[in-house]
């Protein structure tokens, strides 16, 4: 079982909290795009990464001499990423085992890096999944990525596997609806021709008799359940319906095979 999730737009330096393991996988994809990147003038930047002008300088002056192997410089993705998301996966409260199941079990989708486990090195950058930018031959970034994602996913399953670790082969889509757009086309062509399944949660709230999201509810739930999930060793998505933390109950009326809803 692997959850995926979204990065998040703010990093900070967290080399203090724990030491980083390795190093990413798609590290020569990483320094192409960062070629590109620096390939960019200030104004095409700003253009790409749609934020403020003090946003725009402070990430440029990290573009130009940035370098994503300076050992260093790197800390580890969980504790790196700064939202609320990352605040309710708590990384800093697990225990050491409920750590090992986020590093075997969680995976953050990336614009820049790819996929990432929990303990890969990585400096602070931005940039979104979403971004039009043309390398490799492609012309956005989910041309570039392609299907490796999603090919990461499916051997970190096999990892798994050979690592003796018990659970069924399930990817669990945590991930805003543009990152998981880079996976979900090629994880549901192969939930139809394989025994990988694809499974989507989805966490809101019932308004006038309808199921509504909020973006910074849902980005909190993703990472309760995240912590839950390591917190209890989880390892089926019949296990999920026990999930009630913050109030959430599974809406079993509104959920399907593949698609779980909790609300409250």
């Amino acid at each position: 079982m692997l959850f995926i999730i979204s990065p998040a737009k703010k990093m900070v330096d967290a080399s203090d909290s724990f030491a980083w393991r390795d190093m990413p996988r798609f590290l020569p994809q990483t320094r192409e795009l960062l070629d590109a990147l620096r390939a960019l003038s200030y104004d095409e930047a700003k253009a790409l990464w749609k934020c403020s002008d003090a946003l725009a300088e402070l990430n440029y002056e990290r573009v130009m001499r940035m370098d994503v192997e300076a050992v260093e410089l790197c800390s580890p993705a969980v504790f790196s990423y700064e939202g609320v998301q990352y605040q309710n996966v708590a990384p800093h409260v697990l225990a050491a085992d409920q750590l090992e199941y986020v590093q075997s079990h969680l995976r953050i989708l990336s614009g820049f890096y790819g996929v990432l486990r929990p303990f890969d090195a990585v400096v602070p950058y931005r940039l979104e999944i979403q971004a039009k930018l043309a390398v490799g031959g492609a012309r956005t970034l989910y041309g570039f990525w392609g299907s490796r994602l999603f090919d990461a996913l499916i051997d970190g399953l096999d990892q798994q596997k050979k690592a003796g670790v018990s659970g069924e082969r399930v990817i669990v889509n945590l991930a805003s609806v543009e990152y998981a757009k880079a996976v979900e086309p090629y994880a549901k062509t192969a939930a139809a021709q394989s025994d990988v399944r694809y499974v989507t949660c989805l966490f809101g709230s019932m308004r006038n008799g309808k199921f509504v999201q909020r973006s910074t509810e849902a980005k909190a739930a993703r990472g309760t359940f995240v912590r839950w999930c390591a917190e209890n060793a989880i390892d089926r998505v019949a296990d999920f319906p026990r999930f009630d933390v913050g109030g959430y109950v599974f809406d079993r009326g509104l959920s399907s095979e593949d698609v779980l809803v909790f609300a409250h």
